[in-house]
């Protein structure tokens, strides 16, 4: 008996592998390497092993639970109060049983936690169980990604409402109305039907790229990309949409690396940056291209408020807005950046500007791509 003690006991004694070695490491210290909690019990329910972030999910040590009878330490209980272990009859149901869905469950005075199990068999096909294996998953992190997709369906309601309604209205009156309209009155209502389908263009790329991003679906196509030149034709844009060209200021360092990019992606980038300054933004807005050790650095700074130095690490997260939320716009332009940065290589920043205002700061690698 002492020595079974003893053996349980290794499990959950983190032991080292000499340097010298490559040896994998003992199955105790692997299974405290895994992000999700796990717990393994006999057939019959007597614990075999607890890892550290089973500890850390249930508050129960492995020192606690092992030997002992899963019901009575792991108390799982579902939403109705059914006793999980119970239900789970592992000895007992079809002999071809080997994976049980994942259910949310508690331990009694504990946080919710997502719970899944395999039954081990042996042999595989319809054999007995061996053992039974465990895992446990925060059901934070779960509410947390649901609670954004909540956000994000709210969003692009909101987003899309007012220019389909502008829409449909006025598309509406045209039919209704249209011989008893001026000319002058068609084209304002044409006018603002084609803004705001331009509108609902911008959001439904803005939600691809978003899409894009978080499942590394994205594809950048490199080619050589003339940095200077891009924000040149950013800016004659601007101006011809109305903006003062004094309203810019363009630096550009000499002896600048060929740098290989997605040229829509970098205009994307450099658009919604500029777009950010001047939205948010007061005075001059200035970008500066220079050389830096591994490539090319992009800054677009203004001179108004900027932005809180413990506010900077959220600025490129989804959804956010600051303090301009009556200024219109999805929260998505700053996320998607850092996506189409990070898809090139690159790394972005914010921090304060010299004359005060926000500075956004995007770094690119210089040369050409391995596959050139």
């Amino acid at each position: 008996m002492h020595g079974e003690d003893s053996e349980r006991r290794a499990v959950s004694t983190v032991s080292t592998v000499p340097a010298a070695t490559h040896a994998p490491p003992p199955l105790h210290v692997a299974i405290d390497d895994l992000p999700d909690g796990l717990i393994v019990s006999d057939r019959l329910g007597r614990i075999l092993a607890v890892n550290h972030a089973a500890t850390r999910l249930t508050g129960v040590g492995a020192e606690q639970a092992l030997g002992r009878d899963m019901a009575e330490v792991f108390p799982f209980r579902d939403n109705d109060g059914r006793e999980w272990w119970k239900a789970l009859d592992a000895p007992g149901g079809l002999r071809i049983r080997t994976r049980i869905p994942e259910q949310s469950l508690h331990l009694p005075g504990g946080p919710e936690l997502y719970v899944s199990a395999r039954l081990v068999r042996r042999p595989a096909r319809s054999g007995d169980v061996e053992r039974v294996t465990i895992m446990l998953r925060d059901s934070g992190a779960r509410a947390r990604l649901e609670r954004s997709r909540a956000n994000l369906v709210s969003t692009v309601a909101h987003e899309l409402r007012s220019p389909l309604t502008s829409v449909k209205g006025f598309t509406a009156t045209l039919l209704a109305k249209w011989a008893h309209l001026t000319a002058e009155q068609k084209l304002v209502m044409l006018e603002t039907i084609n803004t705001d389908a331009d509108r609902v263009t911008r959001l439904i790329t803005e939600l691809l790229d978003v899409s894009r991003i978080e499942s590394g679906r994205l594809k950048i196509h490199r080619q050589v990309v003339d940095l200077p030149g891009r924000v040149r034709r950013l800016i004659a844009g601007r101006v011809a949409a109305g903006e003062t060209e004094d309203r810019f200021r363009l630096v550009v360092s000499a002896d600048l690396p060929e740098t290989w990019l997605d040229q829509d992606k970098i205009d994307q980038i450099l658009g919604n940056l500029v777009e950010n300054a001047l939205r948010h933004g007061l005075g001059t807005v200035t970008i500066e291209v220079q050389s830096v050790d591994w490539g090319v650095a992009v800054s677009v700074r203004d001179q108004g408020k900027g932005v809180e130095p413990e506010l900077a690490a959220h600025v490129f997260r989804q959804f956010w807005r600051g303090n301009s939320r009556r200024r219109g716009g999805t929260g998505l332009g700053l996320f998607i950046v850092k996506g189409l940065v990070e898809a090139h290589g690159g790394t972005i920043a914010v921090q304060r500007a010299p004359e005060g205002g926000a500075e956004f700061r995007f770094t690119m690698p210089a040369g050409a791509p391995e596959f050139a």
